[in-house]
């Protein structure tokens, strides 16, 4: 069966790292877990004691990932990281310390939940800063902190931006000064000190380094970079973090040379997707290795290898098939047998596919 292999030590070394930076720039984080989709092993693995003493919370957008945080630990403290369905206000305020709102009337029923749970929960409320997702319309921001501050079982501890996410919007200065002039003027209005200006993820890194953060900009929600030791800003390698922390193995099922173009009359009825060839091909033969993963699994953009010759051919919901060309090393020896696995490198999306797939073994080592 093919295998997702987690590299968690490289993956808690860049925990570490960042940690050290943030600390370095007076900024608290937040470690975003959502690429795990709440997965019990990468947790238990991952989410350890000398681990944890590096992170001051841990973040999810799914509610499910969040009751699993607190059944690995129930003393993590935990931020539900997504504008949240009514419906759940009171599983949100169970499972979730801290939430990100940009809705009143959802803040209201967490405020309901909270007053039924006897407890005080805090939100972080998100502006809209010219993403097009989650936010408050920047005219509407006082009259919005004006009501929820009234709130008994509510909690205002900051705002928030998203930016990067959905049309790509990138930040910069002039973006994060906006968050950051937003929370002088509604701490002067309410006279209330907001503690957490949330304007940063793994997208925002560069500026620190660049030294171009807004003084007020004191709290970062990261996911991809310490997963992934990039930045999708450039998609780069950010400080000296690892980017060697996942693989794809897939098991060659079949190998074979076999024409490069399909021999018959196509239909529609095909249900995989299928690389472009060339008609005038029809005479031409390669090698052809059938891998034991498909669609349901991972999307085939989200992988790639090293090996240059490999072209992909098609994929179907169990299957996909690559072109290995000649199938020899320049030495002249046979490159691939079936049985032998061919190594991908899976993107941040691919990863998180293959997590959720019931038919890929996860491998923590």
């Amino acid at each position: 069966m093919a295998e997702l292999i987690i590299h968690t030590e490289e993956i808690k070394n860049n925990i570490k790292t960042l940690s050290q930076f943030f600390k370095e720039h007076h900024i608290e984080w937040s470690l975003i877990t959502k690429v795990f989709s709440g997965d019990i092993d990468f947790l238990k693995n991952i989410l350890t004691k000398d681990t944890l003493e590096h992170i001051g919370s841990v973040g999810d957008s799914r509610l499910t990932s969040l009751k699993n945080l607190k059944k690995v630990n129930p003393d993590i403290r935990t931020i539900y990281i997504k504008p949240p369905a009514i419906m759940y206000a009171d599983e949100v305020v169970e499972y979730a310390d801290i939430s990100l709102n940009s809705s009143y009337k959802t803040i209201k029923a967490l405020d309901t939940a909270a007053q039924k749970q006897n407890i005080i929960h805090k939100i972080i409320i998100m502006i809209e800063l010219g993403e097009l997702r989650e936010g408050v319309q920047r005219d509407d921001l006082i009259d919005f902190y004006e009501k929820t501050f009234s709130l008994s079982n509510i909690e205002v501890i900051g705002l928030g931006s998203n930016l990067g996410c959905m049309y790509g919007v990138e930040p910069n200065y002039d973006k994060l000064l906006q968050l950051s002039l937003y929370k002088e003027l509604i701490s002067a209005k309410f006279n209330k000190e907001l503690k957490y200006v949330s304007g940063g993820s793994s997208i925002t890194l560069p500026l620190i380094t660049q030294n171009i953060i807004p003084k007020n900009i004191n709290h970062f929600r990261i996911g991809e970079a310490a997963f992934f030791g990039t930045s999708p800003l450039e998609n780069k390698q950010f400080l000296n973090l690892s980017t060697n922390t996942f693989e794809f193995h897939a098991n060659i099922i079949e190998l074979d040379e076999k024409g490069l173009v399909p021999d018959g009359i196509i239909s529609d009825a095909n249900i995989g997707h299928t690389a472009d060839y060339n008609e005038e091909d029809v005479s031409e033969q390669s090698y052809k290795a059938i891998l034991d993963f498909g669609m349901l699994d991972v999307d085939r953009h989200d992988i790639e290898t090293n090996d240059k010759v490999i072209k992909f051919v098609g994929i179907t919901s169990d299957m996909t098939v690559i072109n290995i060309g000649t199938n020899k090393t320049p030495e002249g020896k046979t490159k691939y047998h079936v049985g032998d696995t061919i190594c991908f490198k899976p993107s941040y999306m691919g990863v998180a596919r293959l997590l959720n797939s019931k038919f890929i073994d996860k491998k923590f080592i």
